[in-house]
C-alpha cells in the first residue's frame, strides 16, 4: 500500500473510516483539499526558490510583510504572518545576524519594536519576490484568468469567515 494517496483517495478512506458518523463531509473534503494545497504551494515555493537563497518560509513570510509595509512594529508583524511572538523572536534574530532586517526602539514607547528591512533586505525582496511569483504564476497557469479570479474569491471569502467567527467569540467573551 502506498504512503501517498490521491486527494480522491483520501476522500474515499475518510468516509470509509467515518462515515457512520454525523459529518459534514463536504466541509471536511473543501478544507482538508485546501490544507493539502497550501501545503503543496508551500513545500514547491520552498524548494523551488527559497532554498536556493537559504531562505525558511517563515523567514521568507516575516522579511514580505515588512517589506511591504515598510516596516512594523513586531506584534503586527507576528500577527500578520501568522506566527508567535516567540517565533518571530528567532526569525528576526536570524535575519538580524544576515543583516536583512532592523530593529528599532520606538521614541515613544521603548516596550515597542519596529522592524524594518536593511538596505541588503529590500536587494533581496527584490531579486527573490520576482522568482517566487514566478512559480505561482506557474501553479496557476492551468486555471482560466475566471478560475483564479473565482478562486481568488473564494479564498478571501473563507478567510473573511474565520475572522467574522473570531472576532464574534471575542465580542461574545469580552461581553461574558
Amino acid at each position: 500500500m502506498p504512503d501517498r494517496h490521491t486527494l480522491e483517495e483520501t476522500e474515499r478512506a475518510m468516509k470509509d473510516h467515518v462515515g457512520a458518523l454525523p459529518l459534514d463531509f463536504a466541509a471536511a473534503n473543501a478544507l482538508s483539499n485546501l490544507f493539502r494545497a497550501a501545503n503543496a504551494v508551500r513545500t514547491e515555493l520552498t524548494n523551488r526558490v527559497l532554498r536556493q537563497h537559504d531562505m525558511t518560509w517563515t523567514g521568507f513570510v516575516v522579511l514580505w510583510v515588512v517589506w511591504i509595509w515598510d516596516g512594523m512594529e513586531t506584534r503586527h508583524v507576528a500577527e500578520s504572518a501568522d506566527i508567535s511572538k516567540a517565533t518571530l523572536t528567532g526569525v528576526v534574530k536570524t535575519l538580524e545576524g544576515r543583516g536583512l532586517i532592523l530593529r528599532e526602539g520606538d521614541e515613544h514607547d521603548r516596550r515597542l519594536v519596529r522592524l524594518r528591512l536593511t538596505e541588503e533586505g529590500v536587494r533581496l525582496m527584490e531579486e527573490i519576490y520576482p522568482e517566487f511569483n514566478a512559480v505561482e504564476s506557474e501553479i496557476v497557469s492551468q486555471l482560466s484568468d475566471r478560475k483564479v479570479s473565482a478562486f481568488t474569491r473564494t479564498l478571501r471569502d473563507v478567510v473573511n469567515a474565520v475572522e467574522a467567527q473570531h472576532e464574534a467569540r471575542d465580542e461574545a467573551r469580552a461581553e461574558a
